[in-house]
């Protein structure tokens, strides 16, 4: 697996409120990763950290090489640049994980404008409102892993 590309969003229904995570992961074969999950009670910065670890954690399990996040939130994506700093006590562990397994890879992260990321934001009210997981991602990991195994 060389290169990922992952829209991520996280949304909560008041804030804080009920949360959910929406995720879509490109690059792995024909399949899109689409990952909606049910994160309990939070606020809506730390559902986009959330988010953000998912296809991070993702990318490391699929052994990519290089992942390049697009996410809606201004304040994670310039967390996550340096532009800011992460002064919140809440956020801070959570900012210092991604950047930790973001440095195993070839990480790149830009703003996106809401309307551009349509799909992880349904996945994340989806999850929010019906306090369900819908994710497939085990079982589509666990193939992706066996087709790189598998000599051409």
């Amino acid at each position: 697996m060389s290169a990922l590309v992952a829209y991520v969003d996280g949304g909560s229904l008041g804030n804080p409120g009920p949360s959910g995570i929406g995720v879509v992961i490109d690059g792995i074969g024909q399949d899109k990763l689409r990952i909606a999950k049910w994160i309990g009670w939070q606020d809506n910065n730390v559902a986009e950290y959330l988010a953000l670890l998912e296809a991070l954690q993702c990318a490391v399990l699929l052994k990519a090489q290089a992942l390049h996040v697009y996410s809606d939130s201004e304040v994670v994506v310039k967390q996550m640049t340096g532009v800011y700093a992460c002064r919140s006590s809440r956020l801070y562990s959570l900012n210092w994980t991604c950047r930790k397994l973001a440095r195993s890879l070839e990480f790149s992260i830009s703003h996106v404008k809401r309307e551009h990321n349509t799909e992880a934001n349904h996945l994340a009210n989806s999850a929010a409102r019906t306090k369900q997981h819908t994710t497939r991602r085990d079982r589509l990991i666990a193939r992706a892993l066996a087709a790189l195994a598998t000599p051409n």
